[in-house]
């Protein structure tokens, strides 16, 4: 099955962008108003998160969510087949040099970024950063609950020669790197619902208490890494531009819940600037302030 799937997804990633989008057109009045994928969620989310703003506002900001949910769809279903002079093209970075200055004063790095915009067509940094086989590149995730879709996923992450490391194994992975004595700049998207027994506190984000992982910053503590905020704005349909911003060459020297506050605040700040682009329809304040000992 996994290489019939493949196969379809390929075979429709070679059709151009114009006719993914048209396809994206068809797909958004159904996924809005028949099948109504979220929407509940969405909705909830989005009224906590602007309480300041008024119910049509509210409903134009969803649409076009909705819209763009679509396109971040075929858009992914591209990675299949993209060819990297068009990648590097609807994708371009701004910062690069810094990060390589990092680099070169024998860091590693670690890239924080949150599910805004493209987020699957960050994966093609590696080719903007270096050609050093001795850098490590690589994105974490969490293996998904269908085994079809996790090796499907893991595929066009690894287009562009990024390593899929899996969350559970991220210090043994970071071990070994360092055990080969090889830097690595790691990609993590630390804006999910933290599990019960994860390694998490408590903060305001978008008007509402909300729990987050601490784990990305003790990592980074941990390995001395520096940190870099991708800020990513949508250009326009299909152009994408992530500018790396230096959160800290030191994270290990700062007060402890610091860099997860900066790392927030800077999210808040990109999903304002442009809200539609961030993924309304995940239930990220699923889990209430309950529980004994929640800080």
């Amino acid at each position: 099955m996994y290489h019939i799937i493949s196969k379809i997804c390929f075979l429709f990633s070679l059709l151009p962008f114009r006719a993914l989008y048209l396809f994206s057109n068809i797909l958004y009045f159904p996924m809005y108003y028949c099948i109504r994928y979220r929407r509940k969620i969405t909705r909830k989310n989005l009224l906590n998160a602007f309480p300041e703003k008024d119910l049509k506002t509210i409903i134009k900001i969803e649409k076009k969510f909705y819209s763009f949910f679509c396109d971040y769809m075929v858009e992914t279903v591209k990675l299949f087949s993209i060819s990297e002079k068009s990648i590097r093209r609807r994708m371009t970075f701004e910062g690069v040099e810094d990060v390589v200055k990092e680099m070169g004063n024998d860091k590693s790095c670690i890239l924080i970024l949150g599910h805004y915009c493209n987020w699957e067509w960050v994966t093609s940094v590696p080719l903007h950063l270096s050609d050093n086989s001795n850098f490590v590149f690589g994105q974490i995730y969490q293996p998904l609950q269908n085994s079809l879709f996790d090796r499907l996923f893991l595929k066009i992450r690894s287009r562009f020669n990024a390593q899929n490391i899996p969350r559970k194994s991220i210090l043994r992975s970071i071990a070994g790197f360092k055990k080969e004595n090889r830097q690595f700049v790691i990609g993590f998207i630390s804006d999910q619902t933290p599990q019960w027994h994860s390694d998490s506190r408590w903060i305001d984000f978008l008007n509402q208490d909300t729990c987050v992982f601490q784990g990305t910053e003790h990592i980074a503590r941990r390995t001395q890494s520096a940190v870099f905020y991708v800020d990513i704005k949508r250009v326009k349909r299909g152009y994408y531009n992530c500018k790396f911003v230096l959160l800290s060459a030191g994270p290990h020297e700062l007060p402890e819940y610091a860099l997860t506050d900066m790392y927030f605040q800077h999210l808040e700040k990109t999903i304002r600037r442009n809200p539609p682009y961030w993924l309304w329809s995940h239930n990220r304040w699923k889990r209430p302030r309950t529980v004994i000992g929640d800080n």
